[in-house]
């Protein structure tokens, strides 16, 4: 297993990852119907950086690390994280958010802000808050979950 800088051509592998979790509307805040060339320029071409886990020779989990705002707030970053279904509870998500928290320190950030995570998402609140990150405010029905209605939306944020 391993954590590299993503190449254009990764794209190929993390587009169903993407599709899948997007698609499913449970986690992200992009539209449900993000078509590829959109997904690309979101994950690989916004980001300062975008990364890949790599598992048994294949593309099981990505994240990507930008600049959460500009000006007087740039010294904080925001990521976005992403694991194949097949994948899950074997701990990448855990080893993508550490590596991605050097990454920010070499980078220079002095903190990672995560702006919306939606309240249903038990597993990442959980793990998050394992890591280190704190729960700072609270988006009341801010995020449209397609099963359980206008549920609650956490930023969490971790000074380094």
């Amino acid at each position: 297993m391993q954590i590299r800088e993503a190449e254009n051509k990764d794209f190929n592998q993390i587009w169903p990852i993407f599709h899948e979790i997007v698609s499913a509307g449970e986690t992200y805040a992009y539209p449900l119907d993000t078509n590829a060339k959109e997904a690309e320029r979101l994950w690989m071409h916004i980001p300062e950086k975008t990364f890949v886990l790599e598992y048994d020779g294949r593309i099981s989990g990505t994240y990507y690390i930008k600049t959460n705002h500009s000006g007087p707030g740039s010294h904080v970053c925001n990521c976005g994280y992403m694991v194949a279904s097949e994948c899950r509870g074997k701990g990448f998500a855990t080893l993508m958010c550490e590596h991605s928290q050097k990454i920010a320190v070499k980078l220079g950030y002095k903190a990672m802000q995560f702006n919306f995570v939606a309240s249903s998402n038990k597993g990442a609140i959980r793990l998050w808050h394992k890591l280190g990150f704190k729960t700072v405010g609270c988006l009341p029905k801010a995020f449209n979950h397609p099963e359980k209605g206008y549920i609650d939306a956490f930023v969490m944020y971790k000074w380094f």
